[in-house]
């Protein structure tokens, strides 16, 4: 009779810092295919969104790994500490960006308000060249109700509770 050989199974906060990865990297190349693929160029706050995301993988994936190979808690406690807050501040990013798309508040002056005159004509076709304004108040694409930095809200949101959840189960865990 054969004996199986045990498997250990992945623990839930390793899971859940698996899918902080999956998810970070999901919205990244979503933006990816928005962009070069729907044609929706990005604005700079629509940029500066992705940062969290770009940071959170290779974090979310180190923190799988030491879940997994049973790393001190404190250090797995940090690692979820780090991610909830590259998430909330994804959602922060968002929300002010959602806002200046509403008309609460004005957005930065390099990709809202009012569009200021060229100066010259002679500096004019230059200028020109060399300028690219995309709108960060202009809503590109809406999905039931919200632009896409709307859904970033939500979708940061979402996973900065799912970093919460891996922070508080990892501080839970007996010593």
């Amino acid at each position: 009779m054969a004996t199986a050989t045990p498997t250990r199974r992945w623990p839930p906060a390793a899971i859940a810092a698996l899918l902080l990865a999956a998810a970070s990297t999901a919205i990244v190349l979503g933006a990816q295919v928005f962009q070069h693929v729907v044609g929706i160029p990005p604005c700079p706050l629509c940029l500066e969104q992705r940062i969290p995301h770009y940071a959170a993988v290779p974090i979310a994936l180190i923190v799988a790994m030491a879940v997994q190979r049973r790393a001190p808690r404190g250090l797995v406690a940090a690692g979820f500490g780090l991610l909830a807050l590259a998430m909330l501040t994804a959602a922060g990013i968002g929300g002010y960006h959602a806002g200046v798309e509403w008309g609460f508040w004005p957005g930065p002056s390099d990709c809202s308000g009012e569009i200021k005159a060229f100066g010259t004509a002679g500096s004019l076709l230059q200028q020109m060249q060399t300028t690219s304004v995309i709108r960060c108040d202009v809503v590109m694409f809406r999905f039931l109700g919200l632009s896409l930095a709307g859904w970033n809200v939500v979708m940061s949101t979402a996973l900065a509770g799912l970093a919460a959840w891996g922070f508080a189960r990892t501080l839970r865990q007996s010593a």
